[in-house]
């Protein structure tokens, strides 16, 4: 609390600077241009990463964020399932394992539907509303395999949302059966799939790709995957990884074709910046960034990114305090419950382990924060609002 106090100060002194015309030409013409919400370029957007203080970034991407979503703050009642941590891929920054490694795990359709039952059966008083299913490019296993497990999910439970599988898993479980891109998403979607994550996204510049995950799908075709997604009637996510070896201006680039892409489509419903974390990766030598460099990154996304609804945080990624931080800084959505089921982020070096919160740790942490919390369900749709 004594932090929000201090950040709540701060922002009014920066207001009054703002005001007073007490900033430099530069920063005062993006800031403006905000106010008039008016679209910023990426030159616009490296001012404001390389000259803008955090308190200004504060008050604009507030500014973007309350003409959006008002004071409201977003979360659902939501779980993960992780078939694998086997990939195909050696992405340089992951934690993911090949057969041969002791801490691989493979589950089979009839351990996930139990491990389903099991969760629900768990949380009858609140329960879940959406599974997210995430993996990895399974070596063995194509879009057949996956399509059958959705089936059975939506026969056992089919009023539960399922939002499953990056473009990465998606790529790959494709090509692996032999069929066309859109033949395997149309399939996908006749088997239950409701929605789609933004993992697999990174950064899209070519050179940084080449360097941190040459062998998996380009910029080009994670960005095909969600178009064809979008014009199917399937919303997804879009993701950042950011923190390692690229700059400002690759976190720029990576942003404008999401923002391209959402002009012509409108299918992204949140975007979702990732930190890398250097634990069990061949990148372990980086330096994780601050939290200060995490607050910059909402806010510049936030500001940036005028066509995309709402900013999620992921706090099993980033830890709880410190999306409550984020909150002054953009963010309108702390994604869910999670309820202790993810274990791939953790290996990474994830601020929470044994990820968990319930409904009422939730209400209070963006309570606190002077926000008001509503449930929704995963397109968005008010479930519960506690004002």
């Amino acid at each position: 609390m004594y932090l929000q106090n201090f950040l709540y100060i701060f922002m009014n002194h920066k207001i009054s600077q703002i005001l007073s015309g007490h900033l430099s030409e530069e920063l005062n013409a993006v800031a403006h241009k905000v106010f008039a919400k008016q679209r910023i370029s990426v030159e616009e957007g490296l001012i404001l990463f390389e000259k803008a203080d955090l308190g200004l970034l504060g008050i604009l991407s507030g500014f973007v964020c309350q003409s959006k979503n008002g004071d409201e703050v977003y979360f659902n009642r939501n779980f993960h399932i992780e078939p694998s941590n086997v990939c195909i891929y050696t992405c340089k920054f992951c934690s993911y394992r090949h057969k041969q490694d002791n801490e691989c795990w493979e589950y089979d359709k009839v351990y996930i539907l139990a491990k389903i039952d099991e969760i629900l059966a768990g949380c009858k008083t609140n329960p879940a509303t959406e599974v997210h299913i995430v993996g990895s490019a399974h070596p063995d296993k194509d879009v057949y395999f996956y399509g059958d497990i959705l089936k059975s999910i939506k026969e056992q439970h089919p009023d539960l949302h399922i939002k499953a599988f990056s473009a990465v898993e998606i790529d790959y479980m494709i090509e692996k059966a032999e069929i066309s891109l859109e033949d395997g998403i149309k399939y996908l979607i006749s088997c239950g799939l409701d929605s789609v994550p933004g993992g697999g996204a990174e950064i899209f510049d070519s050179e940084i790709r080449k360097q941190i995950c040459p062998e998996k799908a380009d910029a080009q075709r994670w960005l095909q995957i969600h178009q064809i997604l979008h014009e199917n009637g399937i919303k997804t996510n879009a993701t950042i990884l950011y923190g390692h070896i690229e700059n400002y201006r690759h976190r720029l680039e990576h942003m404008e074709m999401l923002r391209s892409l959402q002009d012509q489509t409108h299918g992204f419903n949140a975007f979702i910046p990732l930190k890398f974390r250097n634990k069990n990766n061949e990148m372990s030598n980086i330096s994780e960034v601050s939290i200060i460099e995490d607050l910059k990154n909402y806010a510049v996304s936030r500001i940036f990114l005028d066509n995309i609804q709402h900013l999620k945080a992921y706090w099993p990624a980033i830890g709880k305090q410190n999306a409550q931080l984020a909150l002054n800084f953009g963010v309108d959505d702390l994604d869910g419950t999670i309820q202790d089921s993810t274990k791939i982020y953790t290996m990474a070096g994830s601020e929470e382990h044994a990820p968990s919160m319930s409904l009422a740790d939730m209400i209070e942490l963006i309570r606190s924060t002077r926000k008001i919390p509503v449930e929704r369900d995963s397109m968005y749709n008010k479930i519960n609002t506690f004002d």
